[in-house]
């Protein structure tokens, strides 16, 4: 959600702002609509206090004997009530349309941020490891993965297409994995484990952004509730409405949860294999922080993401994210992207952003500065610490054997109960 009192006092920067990430310039409509609701409300206002003064006035004419002076006073009482609805559903109008055409931009970027179309304009920041040399072809996961227990076929034959049926190793391996990434969150990086509803109400999802933009790429309930499409849903909402008393330190959240994803928008990528799932597990971070924290928690967290890359030591690279391709909610992202060599190609793992006040201010999440009576809007900020299922992918393409076994990758050997590979079925 966007501050009408910036929209007011600078049209022409929020516009361009706007024009960077391909929107049309609104700013002219939306100070026109809030005029008018402003008026709207005014008038209403206006209408209310004059026809309580007049009520009392009846009273005191009926007690001072002047019939002529309240029947009067009676008649200008219901003409206002007769009127009022008229301002109140012009009221109720503008707001609604102001509110809907609020809801439907995306944030600023950042000044940093640059511009760009689509994907082809993101920033190469840094890139991490060696990528590994094999003495034979690689393959891609999907072709190692059956022989290994990633079961495609029974996964679609249960709910079909976009859901895998992982069995014996290599489920042991994806749990291992989130569970190691909770500890390193947790233990290391100083988030508190959360475990979340991944049922969430219309407001959940309107507060974090999903809503109205992203409706088809969620699950709906027929109860109306939504399947989380990341646990930064129920994370970040739960100061929802908030005063939070004491942010001198940020507030750190991580939770393992499923998360759920129609991938409405995908249709024909990632069709074979583990990488694009409707249904798949995640470790989410999410950080509440002050305003002038955000740029530097921004930093750590994409650090902590990078964190359990290293540890696996799989190679990776960090991305800035053009305007073109940045997230709805986001004012500035980086995506780590990993190594994958059956692909040959780097490939999205972890998205970590920075959303600015455009979340709090939509699910009105504030502070109180130090010495001020008004309070102010906190900043949020999600990542993936790191993409489960992605997470197994890279591990199978980059530690794959000649044989189309997959060693366990050191760290990950205290989760995995003495298993060292993953052996194909015979």
């Amino acid at each position: 959600m966007h501050d009408i009192a910036y929209i007011r006092s600078n049209p022409q920067e929020f516009d361009a702002a706007l024009a960077r990430r391909g929107a049309e310039p609104v700013a002219d409509r939306i100070i026109a609509l809030d005029a008018h609701k402003r008026e709207a409300t005014t008038r209403v206002q206006q209408a209310q206090s004059r026809r309580n003064e007049a009520s009392k006035a009846i009273g005191q004419a009926m007690g001072q004997g002047n019939k002529d002076k309240a029947e009067a006073l009676k008649a200008e009482v219901a003409e206002i009530k007769t009127s009022m609805p008229e301002w109140e559903e012009a009221e109720r109008a503008a707001a609604a349309e102001l509110d809907h055409l609020l809801a439907t931009l995306p944030n600023l970027p950042a000044a940093d941020v640059p511009d760009g179309a689509d994907e082809s304009d993101n920033v190469e920041i840094a890139q991490w490891g060696e990528k590994r040399s094999f003495d034979f072809e690689p393959r891609e996961h999907a072709d190692i993965g059956p022989a290994l227990g990633m079961d495609f076929e029974t996964g679609t034959k249960l709910s079909g297409a976009r859901f895998t049926f992982l069995r014996g190793d290599i489920a042991r391996l994806h749990r291992a994995l989130a569970q190691f990434m909770l500890d390193k969150q947790t233990r290391e990086n100083g988030y508190t484990e959360c475990n979340p509803p991944v049922l969430v109400g219309d407001e959940a999802m309107y507060g974090t952004d999903k809503l109205p933009k992203f409706a088809e790429d969620s699950f709906r309930t027929t109860d109306d509730r939504w399947l989380v499409p990341t646990s930064e849903v129920p994370l970040t909402y739960s100061v929802a409405g908030d005063i939070l008393p004491d942010l001198a330190q940020p507030i750190r959240l991580t939770a393992h949860t499923l998360c759920f994803r129609s991938e409405a928008g995908s249709a024909g990528r990632d069709t074979r294999g583990f990488i694009r799932q409707h249904q798949f597990e995640k470790v989410e971070m999410v950080s509440i922080c002050l305003p002038e924290d955000s740029d530097a928690e921004h930093e750590r967290m994409t650090k902590c993401a990078e964190g359990i890359l290293e540890a696996l030591e799989l190679p990776y690279r960090r991305m800035l994210l053009c305007t073109g391709d940045m997230g709805f909610g986001a004012r500035k992202t980086y995506d780590l992207e990993v190594w994958l060599p059956g692909q040959g190609a780097y490939r999205e793992i972890s998205s970590c952003s920075n959303t600015g006040d455009f979340q709090a201010r939509r699910m009105n999440a504030r502070y109180r500065p130090e010495g001020e009576k008004k309070t102010a809007f906190v900043h949020t900020l999600n990542g993936s610490g790191l993409a489960v299922g992605r997470t197994l992918v890279a591990v199978m393409e980059n530690y794959q054997q000649a044989d189309g076994s997959v060693t366990v990758p050191e760290a990950l050997a205290p989760y995995m109960g003495g298993v060292t590979k993953l052996e194909p079925a015979a």
